[in-house]
């Protein structure tokens, strides 16, 4: 788990990030959660943004990536959510 101040880094961080993954009317589905822990390998933080048509509640739709990638919800916010995985191979991000 992150502890509150490492969740306020990563929010900082992740501030000038744009959306690289969008999830819409048919949700999530296994393709988007292999590309998306693929992104997080490389990246470590990444946005998601929910489209309008999205019917499913963005809180599931987070807990889902989340689960499936194992990765920490870092922020929900409006339509977008910050995901945040430690990175295997290129660790960039040195949390506090």
């Amino acid at each position: 788990m992150l502890t509150g101040k490492q969740k306020r880094f990563l929010r900082a961080e992740a501030h000038h990030l744009k959306p690289i993954f969008q999830v819409g009317k048919i949700g999530v589905n296994d393709n988007m959660i292999v590309q998306i822990s693929e992104a997080l390998e490389k990246r470590e933080l990444i946005k998601v943004s929910l489209l309008q048509n999205c019917i499913e509640d963005k809180d599931e739709v987070a807990e889902a990536i989340a689960a499936g990638t194992d990765a920490h919800v870092v922020q929900i916010i409006g339509s977008t959510i910050v995901l945040y995985k430690a990175s295997q191979e290129n660790k960039q991000i040195k949390l506090p």
